[in-house]
């Protein structure tokens, strides 16, 4: 019963810690931006700000929505925030609304690309034994899990001869 509730409470603890916000920063510090020494729970957690800078995303999102889909970009290409968002002024902190890495604005073009492939080209795909992520394209559906998609080499042909009942030399039957 004890090694249960154990499990239970270590996997309550991981669920948890695994969906905080990673844009609380400021909360993670002190007020002059060494650590407190004061574990999370202790401490009321400041509001995430609201985010600036959108030129892709709803202007309107909710930090919380923004937080989770940035978690997802980061995952299907197995990147950190860094890849994408610039140092700030504060060291260990990213300027989330900086334009100053090229990356940020290829992420853009590439939400942008995603978009319309959804909106107008699998919209269309009526395929009855297709479930619905069968017919909406991520990051993920390239790059799957790599900051760059890796080449496609299509595996070699099981047989290069001609199909099995044609007669030898690819010649047609009459």
């Amino acid at each position: 019963m004890q090694s249960r509730l154990f499990a239970a409470t270590v996997l309550a603890l991981s669920f948890a810690f695994a969906t905080q916000p990673m844009f609380s920063q400021e909360a993670a510090a002190g007020p002059d931006g060494s650590d407190a020494g004061q574990s999370q729970a202790a401490r009321p957690r400041r509001p995430l700000p609201k985010p600036t800078n959108l030129k892709v995303l709803p202007k309107d999102i909710a930090p919380e929505e923004l937080i989770h889909i940035m978690r997802g970009y980061a995952g299907a290409l197995g990147v950190e925030c860094s890849f994408c968002h610039a140092p700030g002024p504060k060291p260990h902190r990213l300027d989330f609304a900086s334009d100053a890495k090229p990356d940020k604005n290829i992420a853009r073009i590439m939400i942008q690309m995603t978009e319309t492939i959804n909106g107008q080209y699998m919209a269309q795909v009526h395929d009855p034994d297709a479930m619905p992520a069968d017919k909406h394209v991520t990051c993920g559906t390239c790059h799957r899990g790599h900051s760059m998609p890796e080449h496609f080499v299509p595996p070699p042909e099981a047989h290069h001869g001609p199909p099995t009942g044609a007669p030898p030399g690819g010649a047609q039957p009459q």
